[in-house]
């Protein structure tokens, strides 16, 4: 019988199979070509941007900021130095309740709560709660117990001196960043050169140095030596703030020169400020006036006035002046002085500080003269100081008869205190100007000077002979009959000058009732050695730099010569038998009034016919009508209650009978 199983031909299922397999095995052999191809393509074409995301991930670059440069005085006394501290961060994500625990961060750190919780909101895995902490904080922070605090280390700019030569120094922000004085100045040789470190980071986020930290020497800034000595800085600092708070006074400023170098030996501002805790200062008590502020100095300028007028010998030290017995007409204005003098020499004009004899001596001397005599001193150029924003002055050209008088006695220009004592060192140094400087090194940690100032002659102003003859006469100021004898000093000869300037008012314009009161003088007189400039701004009780001023430079002279170990002057001579006197003396001076009441220096003659019109401003309207009626002046009033407005405004002049129209109303 047939086998029809082994007889039967194999069905076409065998061959669907085999192409089955080739098909999956050529699908697999597909996928596989492309795994490879995609590892290919990422091993060979993305391989550095892959490396990239990765080490993103895991490494980082670490910052470590540089230690910034420390700050000294002239004797090795460290005005600035930076310290390492710690500053406190936190990863938000870690905290179990964030609220909760910002109100235990503000607590323990006496920080906003608000603030706080602020920061921790707006940070994902990193937020800043303190930085720059004491140790107290740190313990504090810790022993909440929180997850997710780090402590890292920061320097912190310190200030071991607090307010002494702070406006000179300056400060830094929270970034190490200088903001003021030489702070800032010199930001680029203190800051020095910040390290940049590979490391790891953790799966918590931790930065974790591989390497360890460099070298604190390799990123540390340089060093700044200055000028200042530290003992007469605190001096003078002293001083001053007892003759403002004396004197009820809003501000004042001390300088301190070395005439024959240039030196700055002390540099004192008030109000003072502590750089330790600059948030708590106003921003306005930051600020270096010595050297930024500009000012009208006063009759402190009438040496320079009689010291060209002698070099330029259109006066002669027996010549002698009439002082027109207090009061003088030039235009339509009247200068006048504080006593009615008669014939005077160029001495007793210093002495006496006459207004109107220095306006005359000016006139001798020519506009042209008189301005390019005091831009030879240095006024109206800056004096190239190491801090920013050093203020220039300005020397107007006098065009009017009046300009030229006022002038004479340092009204209608400005000047720095530094320009000041720098025009007096040229004085004191026999007539030769030095540039005045703050910063005698720079030094880097590898000891390499980057910067080093030296003694700079800028010019010759007047002979040896004629800055000798001027000093002698500026001698006669501080004894009896001079405008400062509270400045005399009994083992020392001093040669100074007061200064009595009228302030301008930046609002109403023209001049205000306030006054600078100012006295500078050098010692000793006959080889001085240090030059000393002490201003008061705006004092209540006195307003005469011989009560005001005079003072705080013999207490500062005082200390000066003891710690520069100057002898004492073996002769103290009269000062008024060095020179010739007047042909004719001057007629008995009337006393000057006691208190802070003066006379304006320079007045406006009113054409006859004419009136000003009064202040009514504030007043009831029957005092103010009665006010106007009294100055010949007819009013006409607007509504009730007190007048709010005037016009034509107070001070403007007007023909007598004019019509003044007053707005009243009733303040609520």
């Amino acid at each position: 019988m047939k086998d029809f199983k082994t007889a039967r031909v194999p069905e076409s299922n065998t061959k669907w199979m085999r192409l089955r397999v080739k098909l999956l095995a050529s699908f697999f052999v597909t996928l596989l070509l492309a795994a490879f191809g995609r590892a290919v393509f990422l091993q060979v074409f993305e391989r550095d941007k892959l490396r990239g995301l990765a080490q993103d991930q895991y490494v980082r670059q670490i910052e470590i900021p540089a230690r910034r440069g420390d700050i000294f005085d002239r004797r090795g006394t460290p005005f600035a130095q930076s310290v390492e501290v710690d500053s406190i961060w936190v990863d938000p994500s870690m905290l179990p309740d964030v609220k909760q625990a910002a109100r235990a961060l503000a607590k323990a750190l006496k920080l906003d709560t608000e603030d706080v919780l602020g920061r921790l909101t707006r940070g994902r895995r990193f937020a800043w709660v303190k930085r720059q902490v004491t140790p107290r904080e740190v313990e504090a922070v810790k022993a909440l117990g929180l997850p997710g605090f780090g402590f890292t280390k920061e320097p912190k700019r310190f200030y071991p001196q607090k307010e002494l030569g702070a406006h000179v120094v300056g400060v830094v922000g929270l970034d190490g960043h200088g903001l003021e004085g030489l702070e800032l100045a010199f930001e680029n040789e203190l800051s020095g050169q910040n390290s940049r470190l590979s490391g790891f980071r953790d799966a918590k986020g931790r930065k974790l140095l591989v390497s360890g930290a460099p070298d604190t020497l390799e990123r540390q800034g340089a060093s700044v030596t200055l000028t200042l000595d530290r003992h007469l800085q605190y001096v003078a600092e002293k001083a001053l703030t007892r003759a403002v708070a004396e004197a009820q006074a809003v501000a004042g400023m001390v300088l301190v020169m070395d005439p024959a170098t240039g030196e700055i030996l002390a540099m004192a501002n008030e109000p003072r400020f502590n750089p330790n805790v600059p948030q708590r200062e106003a921003r306005s008590s930051m600020r270096n006036r010595a050297a930024l502020d500009t000012f009208e100095p006063g009759s402190t300028m009438k040496a320079f006035v009689v010291a060209s007028a002698l070099e330029q010998k259109v006066i002669k030290p027996d010549d002698t002046f009439f002082c027109e017995n207090g009061s003088w007409r030039v235009g339509r204005h009247t200068i006048h002085d504080t006593h009615e003098y008669g014939w005077l020499t160029p001495q007793r004009v210093l002495q006496v500080s006459s207004n109107i004899c220095s306006a005359k001596i000016a006139q001798l001397l020519g506009r042209e003269r008189l301005v390019k005599s005091f831009r030879d001193f240095g006024f109206g150029e800056r004096t190239g100081l190491a801090l920013p924003g050093e203020g220039k002055g300005s020397i107007p050209f006098p065009k009017a008869e009046v300009s030229l008088a006022t002038q004479s006695f340092g009204q209608g220009m400005s000047a720095t205190a530094v320009q000041m004592i720098a025009a007096w060192s040229a004085l004191a140094h026999g007539g030769v100007l030095m540039r005045p400087y703050l910063v005698s090194r720079v030094v880097d940690p590898d000891g390499v000077v980057l910067l080093e100032n030296r003694p700079t002659e800028v010019r010759r102003i007047v002979s040896p002979q004629t800055a000798r003859q001027v000093v002698s006469m500026l001698e006669s100021v501080v004894v009896k009959g001079g405008t400062a004898p509270k400045a005399a000093m009994e083992d020392y000869r001093v040669a100074g000058k007061t200064g009595t300037a009228q302030k301008v008012d930046p609002v109403a314009g023209g001049y205000s009732d306030k006054r600078l009161a100012s006295f500078v003088g050098m010692l000793p007189a006959e080889n001085p050695r240090v030059v000393i400039l002490v201003v008061v701004d705006e004092p209540k009780t006195d307003v005469y730099g011989g009560n005001v001023a005079a003072p705080a430079f013999k207490e500062i002279a005082t200390a000066a010569m003891a710690h520069l170990a100057v002898p004492p002057s073996r002769e103290v001579p009269l000062p008024s038998t060095a020179l010739p006197v007047a042909v004719a003396q001057p007629p008995a001076a009337k006393e000057v009034p006691e208190g802070p009441v003066v006379e304006e220096v320079v007045t406006e003659n009113v054409e006859p016919g004419s009136v000003r019109v009064p202040d009514v401003m504030g007043q009831a309207g029957r005092e103010a009508v009665t006010k106007l009626l009294s100055a010949a002046l007819e009013p006409q009033l607007s509504g009730s209650g007190r007048v709010v407005a005037q016009t034509p405004a107070a001070g403007s002049l007007v023909e007598k009978g004019a019509r003044v129209t007053l707005e009243l109303a009733t303040r609520q």
